[in-house]
C-alpha cells in the first residue's frame, strides 16, 4: 500500500508518489498516447492516485486514455502557461475537455523560470484561475516554479493553494538559491498551510545511482507532502512503487530500469555556453548548430552533464 497525505489545507487527498508524465509527452520520449496509457494505467493500478501533466506537455490524451472505466480515487494536477487572462481562460477549457472531467483538481501557473513578480507579471492569468476556482471549475490552485523566491512569495499569499517546487539534494536546476534556500522557502509555506509536491528528486536524472537516497532527502524535509516521478516504462513504475513501499529492489531491477535511460537535451532551453561539452568524460556531446548535441553511441548516461547545464536543459529519460 502506498502512503498517502493530504496537500497543505486543500482537503485533497493523494499518494506520496506521483506520477509526472513530463518524460513521456511530446517533449521529450513523446511515447504514442496508447504507450504511454498503459504505462500510468499500471501505476494506477500499483496504487499512484495522483497523476501530474501540464499544457505543454502533450500528454492530455495519454491520461484521458488511462483514466478510461477507472473508478477509484484519482488526482490530477495540470499546469498552463498563460499570462494573460483570455489565454488562462482557454487553458482551462482545454484541460477540462482534453482530460475529460468535470472540474479541476490542481491547476497552477506554469512559472518554472520565473521570479518572484511572477504573480504581477501574470496577474490577469491568476485571476482567471481565482475566478474558475470560485465557479467550482477548479479545485486549488497555485504555481509551479524552479525558484525559491518565488516560493517565498507563493506561501505568503493567502490566494495560493499549492505549490510544486524543484528541490533535490545536489541542488540541480534550483534558482533564486541553494538548497537551502528552497528548503527553508517550502517549510515556511506549509506552515502557512500550502499544499507542497516537489519536482526533479532525482535532478533530471543525473542521481539515478542514488535513487533511494535522493527519494529519502526530499521526503524528509519539513513540508514536502509529495513528490512526482517522471516514468516512461512499466518497469520503472513497479521499481519506484516498492522503494516508496519500501519494499526490497534488486540490483538487477535497477540496472535494467536505469540502461534504459537515454539523454535528452531539452533545445528550448538550451543556451549554447557549451558547458556540458566540457563536463563529458566520454566525448559524446558537441555544439551543432549553436546547440548542444549528444551521440548516443558514445553516451553512457553518467549524468556528469547534467549539474553543469545552468539552463537544466539536460535531462535522464
Amino acid at each position: 500500500m502506498l502512503a498517502k497525505t493530504t496537500l497543505g489545507n486543500t482537503g485533497i487527498n493523494v499518494t506520496k508518489l506521483g506520477f509526472g508524465t513530463l518524460v513521456m509527452g511530446s517533449l521529450q520520449a513523446n511515447l504514442p498516447p496508447e504507450e504511454g496509457a498503459k504505462v500510468i494505467r499500471r501505476a494506477l493500478v500499483q496504487g499512484i492516485s495522483f497523476l501530474d501533466t501540464a499544457h505543454v506537455y502533450g500528454s492530455y490524451e495519454h491520461i484521458r486514455q488511462a483514466k478510461e472505466g477507472w473508478k477509484q480515487e484519482l488526482v490530477i494536477a495540470t499546469k498552463m502557461p498563460a499570462s494573460d487572462y483570455d489565454k488562462a481562460e482557454r487553458h482551462i477549457n482545454h484541460a477540462l475537455e482534453a482530460l475529460d472531467v468535470e472540474s479541476l483538481d490542481i491547476m497552477l501557473m506554469h512559472a518554472a523560470r520565473a521570479g518572484e513578480d511572477v504573480f504581477q507579471e501574470r496577474a490577469g492569468a491568476y485571476q482567471c484561475l481565482c475566478d474558475y476556482k470560485q465557479k467550482g471549475l477548479i479545485k486549488a490552485i497555485g504555481v509551479s516554479t524552479h525558484h525559491a523566491g518565488t516560493v517565498r512569495v507563493a506561501g505568503s499569499r493567502d490566494d495560493v493553494d499549492v505549490i510544486h517546487p524543484l528541490i533535490n539534494m545536489a541542488g540541480t536546476g534550483i534558482l533564486g538559491g541553494t538548497v537551502e534556500d528552497m528548503a527553508s522557502a517550502i517549510a515556511a509555506a506549509s506552515l502557512n498551510g500550502k499544499g507542497i509536491y516537489a519536482m526533479k528528486a532525482l535532478a533530471g536524472g543525473s542521481l539515478l545511482e542514488r535513487m533511494d537516497e535522493a527519494f529519502k532527502f526530499v521526503m524528509g524535509l519539513p513540508g514536502i507532502d509529495a513528490v512526482v516521478v517522471g516514468m516512461v516504462s512499466e518497469a520503472e513504475v513497479d521499481m519506484n512503487c516498492r522503494i516508496f513501499r519500501g519494499e526490497a529492489v534488486h540490483d538487477k531491477e535497477r540496472e535494467v530500469t536505469v540502461r534504459e535511460k537515454r539523454l535528452k537535451i531539452v533545445e528550448v532551453y538550451c543556451k549554447g555556453c557549451g558547458r556540458c561539452v566540457n563536463a563529458c568524460p566520454n566525448g559524446a556531446l558537441s555544439m551543432v548548430e549553436g546547440k548542444s548535441s549528444v551521440d548516443e553511441s558514445k553516451c553512457l548516461v553518467c549524468g556528469y552533464c547534467t549539474p553543469a547545464c545552468p539552463e537544466f536543459a539536460i535531462r535522464v529519460m
